[in-house]
């Protein structure tokens, strides 16, 4: 509506007395901003509207309606309800609009929220529905809950569910929430966050280390002191080595470097046969001095060499 005054704020005020609203609920255009003639005067004017008041359902699917056609979803956003909750139909949708597991419903949902709750001191929560899947994936839901709690009473373990957003995590904690056998819980962290069910009769951690023996929670073998390790042994008890027989002093295997067995092919009961290197206390120049006559070959004094009849 237009409004005239002597000056562009007197125009404004006749228009806002007129109308009944305040300056922040409309908007206002200068049509002629007024001025002073020798013999009179030119009005100012102005244009007043009146902003659309919307509520919150009103706004989301106001908001749909403009995102629909950028993401390629042919579909009508209808406001069913606005009481408890914001519910939100699409009519004339596609099987697109839902996606694999409601993906792309959901994201139309979060979206929804989002500006439902613009300038809300409290949050209202939006459902955006097609064709009823809400009401048939909340029973799906329900009996998942159930037969998983079931599973985590038998086993005695915890069982981990996929992960889902809030909306679908609320339904499995609500559906098992009465439940004096189980408790739920999540964990993780958004979009990975999931829901846990726990049984109240969980068995004692247990697991088996890499040599087949039962561990305890805190690490600790559960066979006890009287178990046994995994060559046979009592547990605790470490393995025998056989020591080692010294020669006896003032012979050549004292040195050392020698080598006598008994039973070896080549070396004589109690006696010595031969050294690997040279003797203690000898340098380099006894190793090119010249043989003595005691001294031979290898081959004249090992490689004649037989057992005699005692070995």
């Amino acid at each position: 509506m237009e409004f005239q005054g002597k000056t562009v704020d007197e125009a404004i005020e006749a228009g806002l007395t007129e109308l009944g609203v305040a300056r922040e609920d409309v908007e206002i255009t200068v049509l002629e901003a007024g001025k002073k003639k020798l013999f009179g005067s030119i009005p100012a004017k102005v244009e007043i509207i009146v902003k659309e008041k919307l509520s919150d359902g009103e706004r989301a699917v106001k908001f749909l309606e403009g995102l629909f056609p950028l993401i390629g979803i042919e579909a009508k956003a209808v406001l069913s309800s606005e009481e408890e909750k914001i519910v939100i139909d699409l009519e004339g949708a596609a099987k697109g609009v839902i996606g694999r597991r409601g993906e792309v419903i959901d994201a139309v949902q979060v979206l929804a929220g989002a500006v439902a709750n613009t300038g809300r001191k409290d949050y209202k929560r939006v459902v955006v529905d097609c064709g009823n899947y809400r009401e048939a994936r909340e029973e799906t839901l329900r009996n998942l809950a159930l037969k998983l709690a079931a599973k985590a009473v038998r086993t005695g373990k915890r069982v981990r569910l996929e992960p889902m957003n809030p909306y679908e995590r609320r339904i499995i904690h609500s559906a098992l929430l009465e439940s004096e056998e189980v408790t739920t819980r999540s964990e993780g962290k958004e979009p990975a966050r999931y829901v846990v069910i726990t049984p109240k009769n969980m068995k004692p951690y247990e697991h088996r280390d890499g040599r087949g023996g039962k561990k305890d929670g805190r690490g600790r073998d559960t066979r006890g002191r009287g178990g046994r390790g995994e060559h046979g042994r009592p547990m605790g008890e470490k393995k025998p080595y056989e020591h080692r027989q010294l020669p006896k002093e003032d012979t050549p295997e004292s040195s050392g470097t020698s080598f006598s067995r008994s039973g070896t092919p080549g070396y004589k009961k109690g006696g010595f046969s031969g050294f690997f290197g040279t003797y203690l206390g000898k340098g380099e120049e006894d190793v090119s001095s010249p043989k003595t006559e005691n001294e031979g070959t290898m081959s004249e004094t090992e490689g004649a060499q037989t057992p005699s009849d005692e070995e």
